[in-house]
């Protein structure tokens, strides 16, 4: 009951953000319920889905999600965040007992470009058996080509703790960073299949060994799901060429 009350509030801010408003008008993309699914493509055998669902709802044996280096109330100060009740990094953060902000704040986890830091979630808090953050650096100097390296180490995290799917959350539409959501929904596939590609090879030289993927499940917001769709079908047909 409660977390359809939550799904039914995000939908409701969603249509009426501001911020929504101005990426409806640059990417003009009609919102899709929360819920949705589709298995855009495979690459090497493994599928990549699309989902409309926040990280913290996403059940799934590895929750990825990105964060950029700390700066006071980022993900909570709307605009440029975006509000509470459609921000999927806050609603990780509350459920998760706040402990994002308070790694942050406190310096635990600087969010400083690739650093990673694996959560494990107290029982009842979040839908993930496991979270795993990665930092994107400083907002004022991102760019969507980081999301490639970002992606590779996503996969190469994901294969040393031998899970055989993850969900993976950008969270930059929810830190209040504006992006090209094709391109960077794009560029996370092909890093993240540059890296599987590259313990393939290691691994058919003996020098690796890992459990092979089953799945890779990228996570979007109503409003970019169909957008980010695009690009994750465009970085597919890229490994078929």
């Amino acid at each position: 009951m409660k977390r359809q009350f939550v799904l039914i509030c995000f939908l409701a801010v969603m249509l009426f953000s501001p911020v929504f408003a101005q990426e409806r008008t640059s990417e003009k993309q009609a919102t899709t319920p929360v819920g949705t699914s589709m298995i855009w493509g495979t690459v090497d055998g493994v599928q990549v889905e699309g989902m409309v669902q926040g990280p913290s709802t996403e059940v799934t044996p590895l929750q990825i999600a990105c964060v950029f280096e700390y700066t006071e109330g980022d993900i909570f100060n709307s605009p440029p965040a975006l509000p509470a009740a459609v921000n999927g990094l806050v609603h990780l953060d509350h459920d998760l007992k706040g402990i994002i902000t308070d790694l942050r704040k406190n310096g635990y986890f600087t969010g400083h470009a690739f650093e990673t830091l694996l959560i494990t979630p107290p029982a009842g808090s979040v839908s993930a058996k496991q979270v795993l953050l990665i930092g994107l650096g400083d907002r004022n100097k991102f760019s969507a080509d980081l999301m490639t390296s970002v992606g590779a180490v996503a996969m190469r995290e994901a294969l040393k703790l031998g899970v055989k799917s993850y969900a993976f959350a950008s969270d930059l539409k929810d830190a209040g960073v504006d992006s090209p959501t094709a391109l960077v929904a794009a560029n996370v596939v092909k890093g993240s299949f540059e890296a599987y590609r590259t313990q393939t090879y290691l691994k058919s030289k003996k020098m690796a060994n890992y459990k092979p993927l089953t799945k890779i499940t990228l996570l979007a917001g109503p409003a970019f799901y169909t957008i980010a769709g695009d690009g994750i079908k465009e970085a597919i047909a890229s490994f078929k060429n």
